[in-house]
């Protein structure tokens, strides 16, 4: 039985894409252990069907973290039998990396995002340098690779000369049906994921302040929590705009299928959003719920296949008020866009994309 340590900088309750992935490494015979780290307001770990580490850090953000992060990782890879370590993005490779040479064991590396190309890395010039600098080290060093999007795999193969995998971060099948697209006001929006820089949160609540029958959900924390919670107050959008905080990824898929419609807004501040496939995005398909999407080239590409989800190409308030009035009082449109998903959630479903995961996995181990 091989035994494969992915690693991540995050709370491990949250991450629907690392419990997918190693849940169904585990059920294919596979020994998973996922390792993150202990916040201080982390809740108990959630039962899986996989082994579930958190390393203890003092610092809890900033270039210090990273480093004690990386520092405590690489010590516990150090005495840890493993097969493969993967790594997921940049903050967590350096040690799988090193501990992975040492050990001369398979080192596996997974681009959820191009980090350096968010926007809290794009602002800070000698930050994104670093970064640069540890991609450039680490990564043409890899022989497997994967990612979530056809847009990141030819950027990445450009850019480190190494060929990647296109794994999509897609929900499992649902059997939902359609809700009523005629239901009385009012609409409700639903925001999943980060709150950070750049995600069109506060573009999103003035545009509120210029529509009625319309109220907002928010699921999720981040950076730009306690300023979105402010906004919201001196908006006066209390009774539009609720905060869910975090939220279990079962208590998430109840808050998608009472939703109306999805939303996935970004700001263009660097290529990590502008090539991005975030999974709230297919999330919304698998629920039937239609959604409002940027016209970036992932969505834009989906959406000239299937049709559904309005594309904006900005974030003025005139753009995101024509286009939630769009979806809220057009109920034809609406249940057309539904319609589509119903045919759209056949496709992009994690039961069909796994097996592109088993496949790359048994590969890795039948090369060595």
């Amino acid at each position: 039985m091989k035994k494969i340590c992915f690693t991540v900088t995050n709370d491990l309750n949250y991450d629907q894409r690392m419990i997918r992935i190693c849940s169904t490494l585990s059920a294919a015979g596979y020994q998973v252990v996922l390792i993150g780290r202990t916040k201080k307001n982390s809740p108990p770990l959630v039962s899986r069907n996989f082994k579930q580490k958190r390393l203890n850090c003092f610092w809890e953000k900033g270039k210090l973290f990273y480093v004690e992060y990386n520092v405590r990782l690489f010590f516990y890879l150090l005495f840890t039998y493993f097969d493969a370590v993967c790594s997921i993005d940049l903050d967590s490779i350096l040690s799988g990396y090193w501990a992975a040479t040492f050990k001369r064991k398979i080192k596996i590396y997974d681009a959820h995002e191009f980090f350096t190309e968010v926007p809290e890395v794009v602002k800070r010039p000698t930050v994104q340098k670093a970064w640069e600098w540890i991609g450039r080290q680490t990564i043409p060093k890899y022989t497997y690779c994967y990612t979530v999007c056809d847009s990141l795999k030819e950027v990445f193969r450009a850019k480190y000369q190494v060929d990647f995998e296109v794994i999509r971060n897609v929900p499992f099948r649902s059997l939902e049906t359609a809700s009523n697209p005629a239901k009385a006001a009012p609409f409700t929006l639903l925001y999943q994921g980060v709150l950070n820089d750049g995600r069109g949160l506060e573009e999103l609540m003035h545009a509120l302040t210029k529509v009625d029958q319309l109220q907002l959900k928010i699921a999720g924390e981040g950076d730009l929590s306690d300023k979105l919670r402010a906004l919201c107050k001196e908006l006066k959008l209390e009774d539009k705009v609720e905060f869910l905080g975090y939220l279990s990824p079962e208590a998430l898929k109840k808050e998608t299928l009472e939703a109306d419609i999805g939303i996935n807004l970004l700001q263009n501040k660097g290529l990590n959003y502008y090539y991005s496939l975030a999974n709230k995005f297919f999330d919304y398909i698998q629920a039937l719920k239609p959604s409002i999407n940027m016209n970036f080239p992932e969505y834009a590409h989906i959406n000239q296949q299937h049709e559904v989800s309005v594309l904006v190409d900005n974030l003025k308030p005139e753009s995101l008020i024509l286009a939630l009035n769009k979806l809220s009082q057009n109920p034809v449109l609406y249940q057309k866009l539904q319609k589509n998903c119903v045919k759209a959630r056949k496709i992009y479903v994690w039961e069909k994309e796994s097996e592109k995961l088993l496949n790359f996995y048994a590969a890795v181990f039948n090369n060595t």
